[in-house]
């Protein structure tokens, strides 16, 4: 059964309006597991501290497990520091320090399980000149790290909004007086683009407010932002709010992938200039240690005491220090700094295949003091170029003169197919003459292929700075259903709050021409080939992230297998992608231009 939590915005000490609220709700609608506060829990003004403090004293009894991130406010810096010296809040506490029964206050930043829920919370505020209510770096950065952990997150606690989170909502739905900048972060918008969580919840603004549901960047699953009023406000905004999700844990595929049809793309952008991803903090370069990595050091399946702290290898802190169970590796840190793959440092191995952006050679002194040309250093660490160690062979079923074919990682259908260019390109609208005749020829004879066999090719390709090595993505699809392709691209675009452009043309190379002329360098295309010659195409807008995966989720929409709109529910062991790629050259012989 999934559990049954309430949500509260901010206290601001009226925890007798608040827990009366609280017991009526659960005779109407109870029982509750548990209360979460987010927003000012401490009193704004001395005349609710007698109220305040019979409860954290004992005099009056908190009815629910309650717990809070809005540590501020007055005589907040006096509970909390003598909270922090009780000798049960020693040591190192996710799940709340406990002020008094069924009281907890969860400090810093952290991740914890709540009833088979799991919770990340972000404690304080971002402008507090307090000892407490002012969150740090280290609790900004330990979050980026806890972001990269495996799993999705179920609700993500905040104090103050995220900046822009109106964007691309629905104008009507929005309460008035939210322009206000004044409780919100951009801080919390950098974070939850970072942890996606399922549910994001804050206060502080004053106002209720539940956002329609936004995807997020390389993830399936969406996000519902609830913002909650104040305690007992003057107009009677929404304070308190019931909730029962399912655990994460618990659900299919294609129950976490489910989308509502309100649902839009995401609503943050990033500050001109920043970048995407801050989740490796920066290093001052007395820092840098020279050394070789020793294999014999990688992560075993054996004690705690042999693994290592995930949180020290992201950050270089753990809050734990010497009552950390795990190893506080500074050789796993260095590695991490130099932008290798945390999977490969922990685990020993990568499997998130070509979308992994990070490095998969272990760093070592040579490589810090030998000049290497880009290109080499690209081609070593990148999952296309032929010449990288991480490049799957025994997924390539052609290979030109500039091009070579694969089968993805978690292909969509059985023939779907990568057409990769060989030399480190970031799009394929930057091609030679020679390779674009290439390319023509490929794409002819996939088509060809294709039609031998009852389908239709469906060509797409983000061109975007996320995309370091292009290829271009092919997809058969029946030919009897080839006619609704241009609809169903076309309303799911409009779906997520963009349009889609649409050309029709008589011959495909003209096609390609006319979007090689639309390509700008500085923004960003989404584009698609379909059979009878359509273009369809979406520029980019400067700092709109596109959601990576929106030509495969249409096809798996179109071929009714929503649950292979993730490639990551579709990984099959290496000998079945080895049987794959050779069952398709064999169809593809006859066809293949390169043969």
């Amino acid at each position: 059964m999934a559990p049954r939590i309430l949500l509260s915005g901010d206290p601001l000490g009226r925890l007798n309006q608040l827990f009366k609220r609280v017991q009526s709700v659960s005779k109407s609608a109870g029982p509750f597991d548990a209360l979460i506060c987010v927003g000012q829990f401490f009193p704004d003004s001395p005349e609710l501290l007698d109220e305040f403090l019979d409860y954290v004293e004992g005099r009056a009894q908190v009815p629910i497990p309650t717990y809070f991130t809005g540590d501020y406010g007055v005589v907040a810096p006096k509970i909390l520091s003598t909270t922090s010296k009780k000798a049960e809040n020693q040591g190192f506490k996710m799940d709340g320090l406990e002020v008094c029964h069924n009281l907890f206050w969860l400090r810093g930043s952290g991740k914890f399980t709540l009833h088979g829920l799991s919770v990340v919370y972000l404690s304080g505020r971002q402008s507090s000149d307090s000892q407490f209510g002012k969150y740090s770096e280290d609790d900004v950065g330990a979050l980026r790290a806890l972001a990269e952990e495996p799993g999705v997150v179920d609700l993500f606690l905040t104090n103050e909004w995220p900046a822009g989170v109106t964007n691309r909502a629905k104008v009507s739905d929005v309460p008035e007086g939210v322009s206000d900048s004044s409780c919100s972060d951009f801080t919390v918008s950098e974070l939850v683009m970072e942890v996606k969580p399922r549910y994001h919840i804050a206060g502080s603004m004053g106002v209720f407010y539940s956002r329609e549901p936004y995807l997020n960047a390389d993830s399936t699953h969406v996000t519902r932002f609830i913002g909650l009023a104040q305690v007992g406000n003057k107009n009677k905004q929404k304070f308190l709010h019931a909730l029962s999700p399912t655990p994460t844990s618990t659900m299919s595929p294609s129950e976490l992938s489910a989308r509502p049809p309100n649902t839009t793309i995401r609503p943050y952008t990033l500050p001109k200039g920043a970048a995407e991803s801050k989740k490796r903090p920066n290093d001052s370069d007395s820092d840098s240690q020279y050394w070789r990595y020793d294999v014999s050091k990688r992560q075993k399946n054996g004690s705690e005491g042999e693994k290592l702290c995930f949180k020290f290898v992201c950050s270089g802190s753990c809050h734990r220090g010497e009552d950390c169970h795990f190893q506080h590796n500074a050789e796993a840190r260095e590695q991490c700094r130099r932008g290798v793959c945390l999977d490969l440092i922990i685990k020993g191995k990568c499997e998130k295949g070509p979308e992994c952006s990070y490095k998969h050679e272990f760093q070592d002194e040579s490589i810090q003091r030998k000049p290497r040309s880009e290109n080499a250093n690209r081609s070593k660490e990148c999952w296309f170029c032929l010449s990288s160690p991480s490049v799957e062979s025994h997924l390539i079923v052609s290979v030109g003169e500039s091009f070579y074919c694969a089968l993805p990682k978690g292909s969509l259908v059985e023939d779907h197919i990568l057409i990769i260019p060989i030399e480190h390109l970031p799009n394929t609208l930057v091609l030679s003459p020679e390779g674009e005749s290439e390319l023509s020829r490929y794409q002819n004879g996939l088509r060809n292929c294709y039609k031998s066999q009852g389908n239709d090719a469906v060509f797409f390709e983000l061109v975007s700075k996320r995309v370091s090595h292009a290829n271009l993505q092919v997809v058969p699809v029946p030919s009897s259903r080839a006619r609704l392709l241009p609809n169903i691209f076309s309303l799911a675009a409009e779906k997520l709050g963009f349009k889609l452009v649409t050309k029709k043309f008589s011959d495909s190379s003209d096609g390609r021409k006319y979007l090689q002329k639309e390509y700008d360098a500085a923004l960003g295309l989404f584009y698609v080939e379909l059979p009878d010659g359509t273009v369809l195409s979406h520029t980019l807008e400067e700092n709109e992230v596109f959601p990576a995966q929106f030509g495969r989720e249409v096809l798996a929409g179109l071929l009714k297998i929503p649950d292979r709109a993730d490639w990551r529910n579709c990984k099959i062991s290496q000998e079945e992608e080895a049987k794959l790629a050779e069952d398709f050259k064999k169809q593809f012989q006859e066809f293949d231009p390169c043969q």
